[in-house]
């Protein structure tokens, strides 16, 4: 099927071109908005299905859909997919040549294509409106677009001249989409875009397969990454995101010393290398990638079991936005995080020595201290992400979260901040945490000796708790304001004014008990959100239909994922159809693919079944993931 535009239906479009029986919420409202030529701003989380929000409306709209994309990758994944669907879809990027762009705007300006993607900086070109002027245009669709905010963990100042564009195509609906915007960055959106009156869909940002955890960043935590990784997810893919370049290559081999499939991703390798692991880790079914922040932002990947951080994010945004890459398929993911007194001190050192203005300063700071306190709770922890984005949960405990598996011990923690504070004070708040710890608890170091620090009040009034428990102790005492890092970053700690008003007037301070959190152990991934389980029999169909896959994928070079998903391999391995009509009904099975690798998969099955009792034809439920 190849759709021409303006003759069918969104629900028959999902069916025929995508493969699905029903929409998601609020799919449905947003594409019949979006239909009836009315502005739309969409926020839904990632893998929450947005891209359909925009790409059955081209389907049925007549014109194509203009879709501005920030990343390469990004546009890539989405034509080829499209392709796979068999979508009339093209894209304008500095990856294609000079003829490429050329014939692709010919086809545009031909209304021989259904959906245009292009990056922000093309699209303001003169060249580029001049196109626009030529062609018949069904929608403008803006992806990510919190990158319009200066408020925003992407922005681009591009994104903020958009809006000029599209005031000169006035009759041309307009649809914005992101997986994070508070109420700030939403209005910020709607004013640069010059969203007309928009409707404003707010999905749950609600993620139950996957399962949140902080963990204190103590001795080798690459490998207690490594040892988490075996446990739970032998053989799968993730991302391990890096503060530094350094830290990316660092950490790859570290963990491939240790017997796992990584590799490092960051701006500084070349080109070409680049590429080449962003391809494999598309390709491959085990591969760790070490990376930067930007990695898997232009990645649609729907099988990444789990995504773990050594440094800390810069806000709740980030955090969410770069967790959410992980379990896009709805199956059982990991979100980990690993950081410690340093990483909080360096994110506030650099946050305080940008140039940046002051408000914008400190709303990122304040950005930075909810993270914290997210990190320090001892409550649900999907709850405080939830609460961030203005939803309010459904309940106190969600059942998958560290807190909520292993609830922490909260103590009154007065006397110990206070001691903290006081051996601060008294060693002129020049050391960092590590000598703090070493005076706290007696311990008699050259360094400690140095300075005569053996001889001081509060040497060795600290035995109750370990180093590492009062470096916790020292973190939670930083989230609360009473301690900062010293404004020449060298680590050092400085008692606040705040910290001050506290020694003074005596007040009191609940402490999460620092050995729950220097010794809580690493839960299994076991008790998750419900999913399909295989049998023997239909768990090796599922190997043989993946590796039918990865062939066809290897011929047509393009991702495995973009032939079929994982969902649509399982729910094959469970109904084995045996006619093309009956394997048409497996969800994610649209016409075009049906067509071009129905007899391929049917044969496989049968193959399989060979010498097995048959099986009546079943359709197991599912749900459109694009």
């Amino acid at each position: 099927m190849t759709p021409s535009g303006g003759g069918d239906g969104p629900g028959r479009v999902l069916r025929e071109v995508f493969g699905y029986d029903r929409f998601r919420e609020p799919q449905a409202e947003v594409i019949q908005n979006v239909v009836a030529g009315r502005d739309t701003l969409v926020l839904m989380p990632t893998g929450g299905g947005k891209s359909l929000c925009y790409q059955i409306p081209a389907l049925v709209r007549n014109g194509a859909a203009v879709v501005v994309s920030p990343l390469l990758s990004l546009m890539k994944n989405q034509v080829d997919a499209l392709h796979q669907n068999g979508v009339r879809a093209g894209r304008f990027d500095s990856g294609s040549s000079f003829a490429e762009n050329k014939k692709t705007g010919s086809r545009f300006a031909r209304g021989e294509l259904d959906i245009v993607y292009v990056s922000p900086e093309r699209a303001l070109t003169d060249g580029f409106e001049r196109l626009l002027g030529d062609a018949n245009i069904a929608l403008f669709a803006i992806d990510e677009a919190h990158c319009v905010s200066h408020w925003g963990h992407d922005f681009r100042p591009e994104y903020a001249q958009l809006g000029e564009l599209f005031e000169k195509f006035p009759g041309v609906p307009r649809i914005a989409l992101t997986a994070t915007a508070d109420a700030l960055i939403r209005d910020e959106i709607v004013e640069k875009l010059r969203l007309r009156e928009p409707e404003i869909f707010v999905s749950s940002f609600n993620r139950p397969n996957i399962r949140y955890a902080v963990h204190e960043k103590e001795g080798d935590s690459s490998r207690r990454l490594a040892d988490f990784i075996k446990q739970n997810h032998p053989g799968q893919c993730g991302i391990v995101y890096c503060r530094t370049r350094a830290d990316t290559e660092s950490v790859a081999a570290r963990l491939e010393g240790l017997g796992l499939s990584a590799v490092a991703y960051h701006a500084g390798l070349e080109s070409e290398l680049r590429a080449e692991r962003q391809k494999r880790f598309q390709d491959e079914d085990d591969l760790i990638v070490a990376a930067t922040v930007a990695f898997g932002m232009g990645i649609d990947k729907p099988n990444v079991r789990f995504v773990a951080h050594l440094s800390l994010p810069k806000s709740m945004e980030e955090y969410y936005q770069e967790t959410g890459r992980a379990g896009r398929d709805g199956e059982a993911a990991d979100a980990v995080l690993f950081y410690g007194l340093a990483d909080l001190g360096k994110n506030l050192y650099m946050l305080e020595q940008s140039e940046a203005a002051a408000d914008i300063k400190q709303r990122r700071r304040d950005r930075l201290n909810t993270l914290l306190g997210f990190a320090e709770t001892v409550t649900c922890r999907r709850r405080a992400i939830l609460e961030y984005f203005g939803e309010t949960p459904q309940a106190d405990n969600c059942g998958n979260c560290d807190n909520c598996l292993n609830p922490p011990k909260v103590i009154d923690g007065t006397v110990a901040v206070q001691k903290l504070l006081s051996c601060v004070h008294r060693t002129g708040e020049r050391f960092g945490m590590g000598h703090i710890a070493d005076v706290l608890t007696g311990k008699s170091t050259p360094k400690v000796k140095k300075f005569g620090h053996q001889n001081l009040p509060t040497f060795n009034i600290g035995d109750e708790f370990s180093a590492p428990e009062w470096r916790a102790c020292a973190r939670q005492a930083m989230v609360a304001g009473l301690l900062a890092p010293d404004n020449k970053g060298y680590g050092s700690l400085v008692i606040t004014s705040r910290g001050r008003r506290f020694l003074r007037d005596r007040e009191s301070f609940q402490l999460r008990r620092p050995s729950a959190v220097a010794r809580r152990r690493t839960e299994s991934s076991a008790a998750r959100a419900p999913q399909i389980e295989l049998g023997e029999a239909d768990a090796a169909l599922f190997e043989a239909l993946r590796a039918l896959r990865r062939d066809i994928a290897t011929r047509e070079g393009v991702p495995a994922y973009i032939i079929f998903h994982d969902r649509t391999l399982t729910a094959l391995s469970i109904a084995k159809p045996s006619t093309a009509d009956a394997m048409g009904l497996i969800p994610g099975v649209g016409a075009n693919k049906l067509k071009k690798y129905g007899e391929e998969f049917l044969g496989a099955i049968r193959r399989h079944a060979e010498g097995a009792a048959p099986t009546a034809d079943a359709t197991p439920d599912a749900t459109p993931d694009a």
